[in-house]
């Protein structure tokens, strides 16, 4: 069906093609004679006389097979010329000048020299018909595919256009003459205050934004189309919150790439995201210095299923890796990122298994096997009320696992180990950010006992009693020959991924309602998923050893923010159609996050985006000691126990609920209050 489309339409071309060739043969001869025609008063008697009509009929044949050739090289007769425009215009344009030339000389060197008027009127009026016929083509569909729309009405929606640059014009002229698209533009919004009160190719353009509410009433607009791809985060995030107020359908266009390669179209437009609405710019990265670092090495991903891991996975399996390894407990996240990366990434050298990081035994015998040269550990327990009922799993998971995890990278001669932590881990104040601040510290253990050549006195944790001496065998002679690097990377709440709000309220959302937040001055800060992982390459490349890399992510949003924009998003108005439920803060979690706790400090990278915490000193060797005990006890499953140890092991870990937390609690004041 598609084939016989296709085939009909080349013949509507290459009739097209044949019908202007036998116009231009017309027109340029006959642009000619009336130059004559002109010169002599339009006296066909006089022209005749004048001795100038018999060079002009003798040379036609020649100019006519000349100006053919002309046409057909400068594709004139392979343009669409329902879509010409300045390209197609200078072509034309040089086809005339050439042949213009060539007709004068021509003539005169052949038959005879012509009056001066005679070549003037003749180029003149060649010009004007050559563009004619083909640029009124165009006007003629523009102004029929216009004329219907504005008569139609039924089956029509009003849009309105924000953005009267170059990508807004692209948009219009799209929009204008694609018979297949029922929208009509109504009215242009832009910033730029010299532009209000004129109009874009018929279409005025009415004021900035404030006042895109008014202009929506105005002239009952439907749609709204965002299409100032340059703008600032910030800019366009203002810009799309009043839209959101409105009823109207948002669509975006998502990218400046989009413009520079010519690609805007209103089938480039895309739906609103809840990303686009956090007002800052998108992390940027220097994709080079990651492609030198991951190229040609072995890499390890735990938790290589879920929603950061499997990121990760993608982009690395961009940057030509030796091998990638992906590990994970749970075999159906496994196996679909398996299969994304079997059909995306042909060639790729890759290896799936299944596995816990709790399970030493099977670590060393994944690390003794591939020996991973570089290790991203995205493997935890993430879901803070789950974690708070069972803290004894979120401590065997977390903070065990990392350890054992990390032991057997060092003892395989892993070059780098990132730890994938996060900001719940600053201040802590439920039992997962208590455990992910535990793997920040077992990796600064680490990675300062490697440092001063102390690796061999590193405890074996649970080791398994199969194996020789009921400890792994260190397969370095000396622990100066140990050289693996640790970083951790810390980031807040992530769009979309597993457990985050983004699926739960859609789902509250397509239910009907209500969307149950847990305090109307709740806040959180976000990221994208490719933003995170971003962080995580970078800072991988960045790494020495020791350090937290934390990503600038601007100002925090208001959980209740963002559950309105979903909500307008999704084409409903908060507390009319949708319902918001205040639900009260669920176990162990808090008002406001921290990015850093205050005695970090942070230094600055290369990029402005991402910083370095200093690590904190602490007791290592103690540490370590008392790491011992709460594994037993989180292997005795003494829930009661185990927190009170996590509190005395990570001093900054204040329980929800706990007297101590009160005075952290007044700080969240404050910090709400700026958000307000």
């Amino acid at each position: 069906m598609n084939n016989n489309k296709s085939i009909e339409q080349k013949k509507s071309i290459n009739y097209a093609a044949i019908l202007l060739v036998f116009y231009d043969v017309i027109a340029v001869n006959l642009s000619y004679f009336l130059g004559l025609w002109f010169r002599f008063d339009c006296k066909f008697s006089l022209v005749e006389s004048s001795g100038y009509l018999e060079p002009f009929a003798k040379f036609a044949p020649i100019y006519s097979v000349f100006c053919i050739v002309i046409f057909f090289l400068l594709r004139l007769y392979r343009s669409l010329w329902r879509y010409a425009s300045f390209n197609e215009f200078s072509r034309i344009l040089l086809a005339s000048i050439i042949t213009s030339v060539a007709h004068w000389i021509g003539i005169t060197v052949i038959f005879k020299q012509m009056i001066f008027s005679y070549h003037l009127f003749g180029s003149i009026i060649q010009f004007v018909f050559l563009i004619t016929v083909r640029f009124g083509y165009r006007f003629i569909l523009l102004q029929r595919n216009s004329a219907i729309k504005n008569t139609s009405g039924a089956g029509f929606s009003k849009v309105m256009l924000i953005g009267a640059g170059s990508a807004g014009q692209m948009i219009l002229q799209d929009v204008k003459r694609a018979t297949t698209i029922k929208d009509v533009v109504c009215c242009i919004i832009d910033d730029d205050s010299s532009k209000w009160g004129r109009y874009l190719d018929g279409v005025p353009i009415v004021g900035g934004r404030d006042d895109i509410l008014v202009n929506v009433e105005k002239y009952n607009i439907e749609k709204i189309y965002f299409a100032i791809p340059s703008c600032s985060a910030e800019v366009k995030s203002e810009i799309l919150n009043i839209c959101q107020n409105t009823k109207c359908e948002v669509k975006n266009l998502p990218g400046l790439y989009q413009l520079v390669n010519g690609d805007v179209s209103v089938a480039a437009m895309k739906d609103i995201a809840v990303e686009d609405l956090l007002g800052r710019e998108p992390i940027k990265v220097e994709m080079s210095d990651i492609f030198r670092q991951l190229s040609g090495k072995v890499i390890l991903v735990t938790g290589g299923g879920g929603s950061i891991g499997s990121e990760l996975c993608r982009q690395i399996a961009k940057h030509a890796p030796k091998q990638l390894i992906i590990f994970d407990v749970y075999e159906n996240n496994a196996y679909d990122i398996e299969q994304e990366l079997k059909e995306t990434c042909y060639g790729l050298n890759l290896v799936v298994l299944i596995g816990s990081v709790r399970d030493s035994r099977k670590l060393n015998q994944v690390f003794n096997k591939y020996k991973p040269e570089i290790v991203f550990h995205a493997a935890a327990h993430k879901h803070v009320p789950l974690m708070e009922s069972s803290p004894c799993e979120a401590i065997k998971n977390n903070a065990i696992g990392t350890y054992k995890t990390a032991y057997a990278a060092i003892m395989n001669g892993c070059k780098r180990f990132v730890l994938i932590s996060t900001d719940k881990a600053v201040n802590p104040t439920n039992i997962m950010g208590a455990s992910k601040r535990l793997c920040e510290m077992i990796i600064q253990s680490f990675d300062k006992l490697i440092k001063e050549g102390r690796a061999d006195e590193l405890p074996v944790i649970q080791a398994h009693v199969e194996d020789e001496d009921g400890e792994f065998k260190m397969p370095c002679k000396h622990p100066g020959e140990i050289h693996t690097e640790f970083v951790a990377v810390r980031f807040g709440n992530v769009l979309g991924s597993n457990g985050s709000v983004i699926p739960l309220f859609k789902k509250q959302i397509a239910n009907g309602g209500p969307v149950k937040v847990t305090h109307p001055d709740i806040i959180r800060y976000f990221m994208t998923i490719p933003e995170a992982v971003s962080l995580v390459l970078q800072a991988e490349t960045y790494a020495k050893g020791g350090e937290i890399f934390v990503l600038d992510m601007g100002s925090p949003m208001k959980i209740d923010t963002l559950a309105r924009n979903l909500i307008k998003l999704s084409g409903y108005i908060p507390d009319v159609n949708i319902k918001i439920e205040y639900i009260g803060l669920r176990p162990g979690e808090k008002l406001f996050e921290e990015k850093l706790m205050a005695e970090e400090g942070i230094t600055s990278t290369p990029n402005k985006l991402i910083h370095i915490g200093k690590p904190i000193n602490f007791d290592t060797d103690k540490f370590l000691h008392q790491l011992q005990f709460l594994m037993k006890a989180c292997f005795e499953n003494r829930d009661d126990d185990v927190r009170e140890m996590v509190m005395k092991i990570v001093t900054t870990y204040k329980p929800a609920g706990n007297s101590n937390f009160i005075e952290n609690d007044s700080i969240c004041q404050e910090q709400t209050k700026i958000v307000r």
